[in-house]
Formats: C-alpha cells, structure tokens, sequence
C-alpha cells in the first residue's frame, strides 16, 4: 500500500525563515497601483537603514501595474515611510513608497503627492483621522467563505461582533493580522465582525494628517499578506454581494483640534455645513461602485442626497450620541466606500472644512488620470 506523504508549507518554510542573514536588511516597498490595489517588491540592503533618507529610490515597470505606456514603462519609487516588518521580523522592513513619472512629475495615480501638500498647508490645524476599514473575505474560488456552497447562510442578525461557531468566520485571519498591524506599529485601534458573515472591520487611527493614509494602506497591505498564508482572498469591494446583504464601507471619522476642545460642536457644524455643499465632489472620490452601496437600505444614506444626524446610522454623516451630549469630539462620514484611496478622502475632507490650497484640487486629481 502507498504511503501518503503530508507536506506543511508552513513547516517547510520556518527552516528557512529561521536562517541568520548575515547583516542583511530586507526591505519590501510597496505601492498604490493603477487600479487602486497594492503592489511590492523587496530589496537587500547590507547596513541597515535608519531613517528614510537612507532609502534609495527605485523603479519598477508601470507598463505592468496600469501605470504607464509599454513604450515609456519606468516609474519611481521614493520611500515616504517605513515600518517594521512583521513577516520577517528582525531588522527587515516595509518601505512604503509613492510613485514618480521619468520625467519627475507624480504618477497619474499618486494621490498622495496633493494630498501632503493640503496636509502641510492646514497643519496648525491638528487634523485627526479615524478609519474604519471593512472588507469580505472570500476562498480561492470566489466563494465567499464559509458560506454553503451554493446557498447562503441565515439572514443577517447574529453576525455583528457575533461570538461562537456559525457566527464568524476567519477570526484566526483577523488575529494574526490584528499582531502584525501592532508589530509594524501601525495604530489599529480595534476589530469586530461585521453584520454580513464573513465580514470584518478593523480601525485605525486617529492619525494625524498624511500618516492616516500612510498607515491604512500598509494595514491593508498586512491584511492581504496576512489571507496569503490562509489561502484567503480579502475583498475591498463596496457591495461584494448582491441582495439583503450589507455593504462594506470606510466609515472616516474627522476633528480639528477646536473641534476637540470644550465648545467644538460650533465646528464640527459649521464642518458639515460646508460638506453638505460639496456632496457631489465628495461622492465622486469616495469609491468605486460605491453607488451599489449607498442605497438608503442597509445602514447607508442615499448617494443622491446629503443628510446629517445624532446617533443616525442611515445618514451621511453621523455626530456620536456622546459627541452631541458633551458639544465637542468629532463627527463620522459614512459615505466613503470600502475600496477608497485614502488620500483622496483625507485629502477632500481637508480640503472642504478647512480650505483649498493653490494649485491642488483633489477631484480634478483623479479626472486627469
């Protein structure tokens, strides 16, 4: 009789891992490609870089990731930040980069770049960011996991920070992805199930300024890293899934420092006076498909209208109970989508409340791409 030899990858790997490296760093940049997903690949470096300054720029072909023609396919790379890496662990790290044009300027899909820019400009202001990512998670085969194959689960009911078997799927995905975010010192600032099985939501913030976009795209990164070992498939799809099944969203919570201060809801209104005249432009960076969402039905507002309102789940933007009975905090929009490039929100919110800059204009950004 055959014997049948059992093979761990998981096993087979740590020998390797395990391996002294001799002094060398490994460094892992990554990037927001052409279709707003995120694209790396690592370097060795033989001293280990202390600061940003002591990374190199680099390039990669754009042709590749639809950021660039096949006839003029480099694009460059500029480390903006690093962090710790929590998949190799000891002195390697992850390099987030942004992306740079041979000619020097920024990349069509360098959001980013503009982003900064406001960031800097409206810097005594003390913006404060809060996102709240959700995303689905789905098997290699396109299912959603955990699910009946060929059917579907009970109505939505149990799931939301549900506890016990048939009630959550993939807390050892959140688990581990949750460690690596605090590793790479990412401030997570919490997770829970959400109200669709097999959907999660992890928050990060508050950061101030530029850092909140720089810390949710390597927390997204980390989470896809994290599935790749499960063999899971993260979905940051708005409505991943047709029918009586909430949305995923990137609930983005916002203050000012007069906001947080003793008499900060005259701010925090006179904040969303402002965006209520600048819904459409808002709606317009908020996400792909994010229209699927915005239904008025499953805990949304409608993306044809603005509305705002104390402890309203079902508006645009939501002020907390607690926020409304103290008068100061910060206030919730519930617009963005789950797939947002966080730059563009950050940078349109700031933008909105506390005023343009010259020459940056975040919805004329994304229509010259």
């Amino acid at each position: 009789m055959a014997q049948t030899t059992i093979i761990s990858n998981g096993a087979n790997l740590a020998k390797y891992m395990s391996l002294p490296q001799k002094g060398a760093v490994l460094a892992e940049y990554i990037w927001i490609d052409g279709t707003n997903n995120i694209r790396s690949k690592c370097r060795t470096f033989y001293k280990k870089p202390e600061t940003i300054d002591d990374l190199p720029e680099w390039n990669f072909d754009g042709s590749s990731t639809n950021q660039a023609p096949g006839s003029n396919s480099d694009i460059y790379l500029r480390p903006v930040a690093m962090y710790p890496d929590p998949l190799r662990l000891g002195d390697n790290i992850i390099v987030l980069a942004e992306c740079y044009n041979s000619d020097g300027s920024p990349n069509a899909f360098n959001y980013r770049h503009e982003c900064a820019k406001l960031m800097e400009a409206h810097k005594d202001e003390k913006i404060w960011f809060g996102i709240e990512q959700e995303y689905t998670l789905f098997d290699n085969l396109g299912n959603v996991y955990g699910w009946p194959v060929g059917g579907f689960p009970a109505p939505q009911g149990p799931y939301y920070c549900g506890v016990g078997t048939g009630k959550v799927y993939c807390r050892d995905i959140v688990e581990a992805h949750y460690r690596a975010c605090l590793f790479a010192g990412i401030r997570i600032s919490g997770i829970n199930a959400e109200v669709m099985p097999s959907q999660w939501e992890f928050q990060v913030g508050p950061c101030d300024g530029i850092s909140m976009g720089d810390e949710l795209t390597v927390a997204r990164y980390l989470l896809h890293r994290v599935a790749e070992d499960f063999g899971v498939v993260i979905s940051f799809h708005p409505k991943p899934l047709k029918g009586d099944w909430n949305g995923a969203g990137c609930h983005t919570n916002v203050s000012t420092e007069k906001m947080r201060q003793p008499g900060g809801m005259k701010y925090i209104e006179e904040a969303i006076e402002k965006l209520s005249k600048r819904h459409k432009e808002h709606i317009a960076v908020y996400g792909e498909d994010n229209d699927l969402r915005l239904t008025g039905r499953h805990e949304t507002a409608s993306a044809a209208t603005f509305s705002s309102g104390v402890a309203n789940r079902g508006s645009s933007i939501r002020i907390p109970r607690s926020v409304a009975k103290e008068g100061f905090g910060y206030f919730e929009d519930r617009r963005p989508a789950s797939n947002i490039d966080p730059y563009l929100v950050t940078g349109i919110m700031t933008e909105t409340i506390l005023g343009s800059i010259p020459d940056v204009d975040v919805v004329k950004q994304v229509s010259r791409k």
